[in-house]
């Protein structure tokens, strides 16, 4: 009898279909949010999962779900994932960078632009039937993007995406902070400077957060990081929630600390604060930074890769292709 996986959430038929050459697979094509209980309970008997962020793999469910192996999230962050407990258990846990990269760092300049030029806003005025009368010098006037300063917070492959896009496409003067520094050679690839926490507050006319989300980066930025920000400033998370306290967001977008705020990732989602939903400045969307067709696909397509091969099936059998903990390929976990 073929080894059991689980597939947590509807995905692509082809994925599905690959997956059942090589296991006996229970998905779920109704595409349900399954309680913790219900997880635990469909994954007897798995020796892998392929999760996403709805999913919080820690310790005590893996506890509960001894014969588990392989935790493959579909998904460039997995911070629903105890990486730590995965290594203890000798569980592999990978994850799908690389090919979201230019999908989420086009969305992540969308949804920038579409908060600096009040396009939520002036959307909702128009279906309320309130356009009565133009010209007005400032109907909905935001803030220019061409020749801006471009602030990034976190310079992976997402944030000097993002760069590339601001100083090449749009002429503006972009600066970054990051845990470390970028090699020059880079920094001259993507027309970045780097500067320190501070000064990438004070100086930045558009922020965009693209760092993970971990201890260290809760609540990064929070009532006085806002604070030291420019009041035409906006501010765009694409990264996870957690990084921004949003009770604090709402607070400095209600006082008009800064301009505006474009939101995909909120913490608690899918629940968002009331008070972030019924202000006007500030643009939300549904944590779909890599919501292309092809981009999916493809973040499905290689998290099926990676447990076909950290299962031991496949060409790539032993040798997932993004392991995050590869020690436990090596055989060196504690």
């Amino acid at each position: 009898m073929r080894p059991a996986v689980l597939a947590t959430r509807a995905t692509f038929p082809e994925v599905t279909a690959r997956l059942r050459q090589h296991f006996e697979l229970e998905d779920n094509p109704t595409d349900e949010i399954w309680s913790r209980d219900e997880l635990i309970r469909r994954l007897q008997g798995k020796i892998g999962v392929m999760s996403t962020g709805t999913e919080r793999i820690d310790a005590n469910l893996l506890d509960a779900c001894p014969g588990l192996k392989a935790v493959c999230n579909v998904g460039v962050g997995y911070n629903n994932i105890d990486v730590a407990a995965c290594t203890r258990r000798g569980v592999v846990v990978t994850n799908t960078p690389d090919v979201l990269t230019e999908t989420t760092a086009d969305f992540g300049f969308a949804l920038m632009m579409a908060t600096a030029r009040r396009i939520g806003e002036s959307e909702r005025f128009v279906r309320r039937g309130e356009w009565r009368k133009t010209g007005i010098h400032d109907h909905f006037v935001g803030s220019d993007i061409c020749g801006a300063t471009l602030g990034i917070l976190g310079m992976g492959r997402i944030g000097r995406a993002i760069a590339r896009r601001g100083a090449l496409g749009f002429g503006m003067r972009v600066i970054y902070h990051n845990r470390s520094r970028l090699p020059a050679n880079l920094e001259a690839e993507v027309g970045a400077s780097y500067v320190d926490k501070s000064t990438l507050l004070r100086e930045s006319d558009h922020l965009i957060l693209v760092l993970p989300y971990s201890s260290d980066s809760h609540h990064a930025i929070g009532a006085a990081e806002l604070a030291q920000m420019q009041p035409h400033a906006t501010l765009t998370n694409i990264a996870r929630g957690g990084i921004v306290d949003d009770a604090a967001l709402a607070d400095a977008l209600r006082k008009h600390t800064i301009a505006a705020a474009g939101l995909d990732v909120f913490e608690g989602e899918p629940d968002v604060r009331s008070e972030l939903l019924s202000l006007p400045n500030v643009v939300l969307t549904p944590h779909i930074g890599s919501a292309s067709t092809k981009t999916r696909l493809a973040m499905a397509a290689l998290a099926a890769d990676n447990l076909i091969a950290a299962l031991g099936a496949g060409e790539l059998a032993g040798k997932p292709p993004t392991p995050v903990n590869p020690e436990v390929l090596r055989g060196s976990n504690p």
